[in-house]
């Protein structure tokens, strides 16, 4: 029988607690240190124990996948904890198109496919010496905002740099990206595409909360004036939102064209979930400076089933849910080379 398994952090329950929901059988990767967490969930059939989420690779674990004829679903952890060539390396079948997951990895790339889709992004400055507005200074990879430091000029963006890597925050030799800050109100826009069903599904919205550039706005501008800590963008969690729905063509249409522009550029293109990632502005214009090409964090938040898949499915379907009705469906199609890599 076919088990979905995934890493032991970031969405891994409710990946788990889907599969199970559609009578799949689970495998969970699971760090000593957080064993007796997953311990607590009935619906975690099976626990693979490691030290470092990196023996997933290892032939230990490669093993006990295949034995239970398992699929592998990514997330954030996996790109956070592996390099592009460690992930395309794991033979164990996984979810989706491993093979974006380098483009999600490395800024350069992710900017390109996302001006491949047409989508609205800030301009990139090359070079420290260029920066002339407000930019956000970013790290390669899903770092989850740890790291990242807004600047005003290369003298801002030189101290702030040299205060994170003395705190061991960032690395010396580190490459960061800068692109010109785009203000607005944050949308993290999700999607399903089903290459089974050659069709995209807008599964919710949510916004992310960071710790402690949030909290600023709470402390008086004389006392923030006064202090020389560089505030962190570290994602703590997430909260839902729901657009105008005026706002819901244009969404439909970035997430098509984004399809559309990874099926040209990264083969077989992006299946199952992703998010495009970005800021309303006053105008409503939707300018988008990131994306994901797997599932996300803020879908937690819609366990019980979303707003908008309230409006395609007559049930409560969460995303994780949906991913493991689409492993059940190629299967009992004989298309499970179609969904996986």
């Amino acid at each position: 029988m076919t088990s979905i398994a995934t890493l032991g952090s970031h969405c891994s329950l409710q990946v788990l607690k889907g599969a199970k929901d559609e009578d799949l059988k689970t495998i969970l990767v699971c760090e000593k240190k957080r064993e007796r967490l997953y311990r607590r969930f009935p619906f975690i059939d099976k626990l693979i124990i490691v030290d470092s989420f990196k023996e997933v690779i290892d032939q230990k674990c490669q093993s006990i996948l295949e034995k239970n004829d398992a699929v592998l679903i990514p997330h954030g952890t996996l790109i956070a904890q592996m390099s592009s060539k460690e992930i395309e390396s794991i033979k164990t079948p996984i979810f989706g198109n491993k093979w974006i997951l380098r483009w999600e990895s490395d800024r350069n790339m992710k900017e390109k496919l996302m001006r491949e889709a047409n989508l609205p992004v800030p301009k990139p400055v090359s070079n420290p010496k260029d920066i002339d507005k407000l930019v956000i200074v970013k790290r390669q990879g899903a770092a989850g905002g740890k790291g990242y430091f807004m600047a005003a000029n290369e003298e801002d963006y030189n101290t702030k740099r040299n205060q994170l890597v003395s705190e061991g925050v960032i690395s010396k030799d580190e490459t960061l990206y800068i692109q010109e800050y785009a203000a607005g109100v944050l949308a993290y826009l999700q999607f399903f595409y089903s290459p089974l069903k050659e069709e995209l599904e807008f599964f919710g919205v949510d916004q992310r909360h960071e710790s402690d550039i949030e909290g600023l706005s709470r402390i008086p501008s004389e006392q923030q004036l006064k202090s020389d800590k560089v505030p962190s963008f570290n994602v703590i969690g997430n909260s839902p939102l729901v657009l105008r729905e005026s706002l819901l063509d244009e969404v439909y249409n970035m997430g098509e064209n984004f399809v559309d522009a990874a099926k040209k550029i990264v083969a077989p293109g992006m299946n199952g979930p992703f998010c495009i990632e970005g800021v309303y502005d006053e105008n409503a214009k939707f300018t988008s400076f990131e994306f994901s090409a797997r599932i996300v964090a803020g879908t937690n938040i819609y366990m019980d089933g979303s707003p908008y898949y309230s409006l395609l499915f007559d049930e409560p379907l969460s995303m994780g849910r949906r991913i493991a009705r689409e492993v059940k469906t190629a299967l009992e199609s004989n298309q499970l080379d179609k969904i996986t890599t």
